[in-house]
């Protein structure tokens, strides 16, 4: 039987016939989504259109309408229909009478009903009042009577919500934002509200009211089919439950999946979810818009007045290489050339993260559909990248939904997609796996400073339940899935390995502490056998916590840590024996003797940048991360003030500073004794081009003989740029390490990078009056993880007292 011949049938047969009617198509098994929705909608628009003409046939100006989700034609099996019953005032008897004879027969069939008998003027007056009520009227469809009526009522309801849009639009974000925190995000939950929850139906709606504004329109692409599958399975629902229901219980969740035709619940669950994060996004970026677009129009006259009329520019000003702040979002500089810069979605989606921005729509999908993919191995800065954005903390989340919602984050990690809206049939997890392993990486950002290697432990919290896309034990495959990612993304085999185990063992700390006996040597022994070093024990121990913190309350407790705590403390000192002396430098090359030589003859520094070092001069300490950048070689003759005058240059002429050496050198026989400050860093530009190595030496000469306000200079270029709310970073951690050094005291400084951050670091080891002997710095992602040899005048480690003191001044110079 065709909808023609269903709507025909339901016409000859009045309610019985319609409801006869209505039976039929909904058991159609051929016919469902669109189609099927589409046919209801007709087949009730005819019914009701007979209704009103057997019951009002010579009756003028009236209308019946349909408004809301029965105005679009998206009539579920056990949708509510939302009529409005119009008419001019002038016979309100024979209209009461009328409404009488419509609604009757349609709750007589046990139809819900959502019902109002208006003037076009009562019709205005009701949707200025109610925002609910006007988003209903911009859907309304005429059904029967008075077309006139109707379509002078659309093009009024539509004229006041465009001209009214500046007040409704914000208080329509309002109730979206109110119902998502009532009801939660739809692409996480277990048993999801399809249409109030965010991301659900009615931010659906919402979208449409926006575009309707025309203030601002949503992202289009993928829109209507993911509003399209989120009512495919309300359909199933109603059709699986026989209840006007839009919440998707786990008990119900295999037949709505067998009716939809889908493998099982968790693909149900898997689809709805990835229709929800379309809408939430498309959601997220529209609202943006729609603030941008009202802060513009608020600012504007006033702009229009100070300039003479003309039309402003919008401010850009530089957040790294490639990529701006403007109007409140991190977007892609005029010079940027993606094509050519395959890192350039990662260093734009880490410096927009590390702001406190988003990254604009625009931006992201210039990067996806024209930046270049990666190398493998992936280059150090592209490595370093993926670190900065995952140690960012709350902000991460939002760009890395921007990348996943355009297909960056599976191109760059393909075995993301496996995780990808994979749903945990677990009371405790509250999120998703892949929105669970982003959840754990916020939460270890909090946790960087406990951990010399931030790195390695932000890229683990990513990677710890990777395997969960596989069958079988989840940790088995998640450590030969994260050795392969490792090696992808540029890590060397030391600290792959590392990244597997502790993939491997990322239960392992809880699991042993509340399930076996701590007294026992063996269960410490095992622990020790399976981590192996103390930096992994470590990174296991912060990633523990950050994993349970990421799965739900009910998974960490003061109990849990405790207990955790205790078996690391034990583990820990199986694992401890002597503490590591001050390494041992390598020979100097022959470059750095002639450095050192021409520093000392001269009297004055020499410096020589090299964009590659020579093979022969370097030996990378196993496990540390590739350097990025130049290198830069200085030579300065021992004297006061060398570190926080070298560093204070660098951070001037925006250098940033990712690896640092400082040592002693004493010349080489036949040249007069002395002793030359020879420093070997690795620096890389903010943004541009590097000075020319004349000028930073001109300006280090400046500093040194004190002519060059280091200070003022970094003051003023702070005071000119906004600040940016950002994330906060976790307080700077500065610590003596104890047993690290027979011949100096060693300084730990863990703490977020920062330009001129050396510099400060440098004028508070001055004013406390020690000296570096050697100082061994990384820039680990956005963190600094440094060390500080330093001793007494008399060249003898600092006395305890003194070396606590000088730890507890540097952490209040670091926090100021």
């Amino acid at each position: 039987m065709t909808g023609t011949d269903v709507r025909n049938e339901a016409d000859d047969s009045g309610p019985s016939g319609y409801a006869a009617a209505r039976l039929r198509l909904l058991g159609e098994e051929a016919r469902s989504g669109p189609p099927r929705r589409a046919a209801l909608a007709g087949l009730t628009d005819d019914w009701l259109a007979g209704l009103f003409t057997a019951a009002a046939p010579d009756l003028r100006g009236v209308s019946l309408v349909a408004v809301g989700g029965y105005g679009r034609g998206e009539l579920s099996p056990r949708s509510d229909l939302d009529l409005l019953l119009l008419h001019d005032g002038n016979a309100p008897d024979a209209v009461a009478a009328l409404a009488d004879r419509l609604w009757y027969p349609v709750w007589d069939l046990g139809l819900a009903l959502d019902h109002s008998v208006r003037t076009p003027a009562e019709a205005r007056r009701t949707a200025g009042e109610d925002l609910k009520a006007h988003l209903g009227l911009l859907d309304a469809r005429h059904l029967a009577g008075d077309l006139g009526l109707t379509a002078a009522l659309r093009t009024t309801v539509l004229a006041d919500w465009r001209n009214q849009a500046p007040k409704r639009l914000p208080e329509l974000r309002d109730l979206c934002a109110e119902r998502a925190e009532r009801q939660g995000e739809l692409q996480y939950l277990l048993e999801p509200d399809l249409k109030e929850a965010r991301g659900g139906l009615r931010d659906a709606t919402a979208l449409r009211a926006v575009a309707a504004s025309w203030l601002a329109d949503a992202p289009r692409e993928g829109l209507a089919d993911a509003r399209r599958r989120l009512l495919d399975a309300r359909d199933a629902l109603h059709l699986a439950t026989g209840r006007a229901t839009d919440r998707l219980a786990l008990q119900e969740q295999d037949q709505v999946a067998a009716e939809l035709g889908l493998l099982d619940a968790d693909t149900l669950l898997r689809q709805v979810y990835e229709a929800a994060r379309v809408i939430s996004y498309a959601s997220d970026v529209t609202w943006r818009e729609v603030g941008r677009v009202l802060r513009s129009r608020s600012v504007r006259p006033r702009l229009r007045a100070m300039l003479g009329g003309g039309r402003p520019v919008a401010e850009r000003s530089p957040l790294a290489e490639g990529v701006v702040e403007q109007d409140g979002e991190a977007v892609l500089a005029r010079s940027a050339r993606p094509e050519r810069d395959p890192v350039l979605p990662l260093r734009a989606a880490a410096a927009a993260a590390q702001a406190g921005l988003p990254l604009s729509l625009h931006a992201v999908r210039r990067l996806a559909a024209v930046a270049r993919p990666l190398p493998t191995p992936w280059p150090a800065e592209a490595r370093e990248q993926l670190v900065t954005l995952l140690g960012s903390g709350r902000p991460t989340v939002d760009v890395w939904e921007a990348l996943e919602a355009e297909g960056l984050i599976s191109r760059l990690l393909p075995d993301w997609e496996r995780v990808r809206c994979r749903p945990q049939r677990n009371a405790v997890h509250i999120w998703t796996v892949d929105r669970h392993l982003i959840e754990t990486a916020v939460r270890a950002s909090e946790l960087t400073r406990r951990v010399g290697r931030p790195d390695l432990l932000l890229v683990s919290a990513l990677l710890h339940d990777i395997g969960k896309g596989w069958p079988g034990d989840h940790s088995v495959a998640g450590e030969i899935i994260a050795k392969d990612v490792a090696a992808r993304i540029g890590f060397d085999p030391a600290d792959a390995t590392v990244l597997a185990t502790l993939v491997r063992h990322h239960l392992l700390l809880v699991e042993t502490a509340t399930r076996r006996d701590l007294e026992d040597p063996a269960t410490v022994r095992a622990v020790a056998d399976a981590v192996g070093t103390e930096g992994t024990l470590e990174l296991l121990h912060a990633l523990t916590e950050a994993d349970a913190l990421a799965t739900g309350p009910a998974a960490w407790s003061s109990w849990r840590g405790s207990l955790v705590a205790e078996l690391v403390r034990r583990v820990g000192a199986v694992l401890a024996g002597d503490g590591p002396d001050e390494p041992e430098p390598a020979a100097p090359t022959a470059e750095q003797e002639r450095l050192a030589v021409e520093a000392f003859r001269t009297g004055s520094p020499v410096l020589a940048l090299r964009a590659q070092p020579e093979p022969a001069g370097e030996e990378e300490t196993p496990g540390t991360p590739e350097p990025l950048g130049v290198e830069l070689l200085i030579a300065v003759p021992d004297q006061p003030a060398v570190l926080p005058a070298v560093a204070g240059v660098l951070a001037v002429h925006r250098l940033t500073v990712r690896t640092a050496g400082l040592r002693i050198l004493r010349l080489p026989d036949g040249v007069d004794d002395g002793a030359v400050l020879l420093l070997n860093w690795r620096v890389a530009a903010e943004y541009g081009s590097l000075p020319q190595a004349a000028r930073l030496r001109a300006d280090l000469v400046r500093a040194l003989d004190g002519s060059l306000d280091i200070a003022g200079r970094l003051a003023e270029r702070d005071a000119a740029y906004p600040r940016r709310r950002g994330w906060v970073a976790p307080p700077p951690r500065v610590t003596v390490a104890p047993a690290a050094s027979h011949h100096a005291t060693v300084i730990e400084v863990r703490t977020q990078d920062a330009p001129g951050l050396l510099f400060r670091i440098g004028m508070a080891l001055e004013k406390a009056g020690v000296q570096v002997r050697s100082m061994h710095v990384s820039t680990l992602g956005a963190n600094a993880v440094d060390a500080f040899y330093v001793t007494t005048g008399t060249g003898a480690p600092l006395p305890d007292g003194d070396a606590a003191s000088l730890a507890r001044v540097l952490e209040e110079t670091l926090r100021a």
